[in-house]
């Protein structure tokens, strides 16, 4: 069937709820491993664009499958990361760079196999908001559509690698590669995050996340690891996951981040975990508020990026007035009991919790 969607959580005419839904479909669901090629056509890529299907494509090349990926690059512009371009050629990826001198559009994704060709046309790039947060239309077109098209995706990716376009083949062994050098660094330092990411996530808190919060210190009930649990469309939140853990089929991918609890006035660094191989959740860890009471089932959490790897978290009970002003922004629900969480800009966000300016939101800190 063909599907059409609208994310994040706008609109769809089928089962699949946005751009990573479609594509489970495409390379997970309704996919045989190691069944012919998997393929990959975007303007921009980074980290956290793949990380949902990188051991999909291992999988499926460790099977026999084949996996092809065209990206573009450039020397002055933040194109295509040397950070995702890294992961997918030690997955075996074969990967194609365009050094583009006239921006290259086309965003596409699909497999051909035995059963046939599916294609998912897009405005998404391969990147964390791509997939999750940005607004983004999607169509898929399913096997018997594409036959009716007489589309083959071995012969328009051949058309456009037989093109006269500047193309490069990034080798992993030869860092000297001219490839690489059209490629940017996720994790440069002193990288600066951009207005459009300096965003806050309304989170309304499930029991799971709270239960050790409101257990007594040093009791059964506050054991074990203390997290929140987040949105499975928070790729576009987070800094590159690439700490890596494989435990047999179990894969995670992690990123550590530096957190302002707020309302206990501390700083640490806390880890996020995507559970790539499980249920597809992001971790936060949230241990320093074990055992501190201060919110249950219901509540809200604030977590504002500050930076590209800094964060502040503030927590709100319900029935404040505070609480009030925040929860029409958690407009999207996360699993079945309850939960939910919506987006607001940081320039948004302050002044609903009496900080009026960027300049007093330092003074505040």
């Amino acid at each position: 069937m063909n599907e059409l969607t609208l994310h994040p959580n706008v609109y769809k005419t089928g089962a699949s709820k946005g751009l990573i839904s479609l594509l489970e479909r495409v390379w997970v669901r309704e996919h045989k491993p190691g069944d012919g090629t998997m393929y990959i056509i975007s303007g921009f890529a980074n980290y956290n664009g793949g990380v949902r299907f990188y051991d999909t494509f291992r999988r499926h090349i460790d099977d026999g499958g084949k996996v092809v990926a065209i990206f573009g690059g450039s020397t002055s512009s933040r194109l295509t990361s040397k950070q995702v371009v890294t992961e997918l050629l030690n997955a075996g990826v074969e990967v194609h760079i365009i050094n583009r001198k006239r921006l290259m559009h086309a965003k596409s994704y699909g497999v051909a196999s035995e059963a046939g060709q599916m294609l998912v046309v897009t405005s998404g790039n391969f990147t964390g908001p791509g997939m999750s947060q940005n607004i983004e239309l999607a169509v898929l077109l399913d096997r018997p559509t594409t036959h009716t098209l007489n589309f083959s995706w071995d012969d328009m990716v051949g058309s456009m690698l037989a093109q006269r376009w500047d193309y490069y083949q990034p080798d992993i062994a030869n860092s000297a590669h001219p490839a690489w050098k059209l490629l940017y660094d996720e994790e440069e330092a002193g990288l600066k995050l951009d207005e459009t990411d300096e965003v806050t996530m309304i989170l309304r808190l499930s029991h799971a996340d709270t239960a050790r919060i409101m257990a007594d210190r040093g009791t059964k009930a506050s054991l074990g690891s203390q997290y929140f649990w987040l949105s499975k469309e928070a790729f576009d939140f987070l800094p590159p996951l690439t700490i890596l853990n494989r435990r047999g089929y179990k894969t995670t991918y992690s990123c550590n981040i530096n957190m302002k609890f707020v309302n206990i006035g501390i700083v640490r660094s806390v880890r996020v975990t995507f559970e790539a191989d499980n249920n597809l959740d992001f971790r936060l860890g949230t241990g320093p508020l074990r055992g501190t009471k201060l919110v249950g089932r219901g509540d809200l959490a604030a977590i504002t990026r500050t930076g590209e790897g800094s964060y502040e978290l503030r927590l709100f009970k319900s029935g404040t007035p505070l609480y009030d002003a925040l929860v029409p922004y958690a407009v999207t629900f996360v699993g079945h009991q309850g939960k939910q969480y919506g987006m607001i800009q940081n320039i948004d966000f302050y002044p609903i919790i009496g900080i009026r300016s960027t300049a007093a939101r330092r003074i505040h800190s």
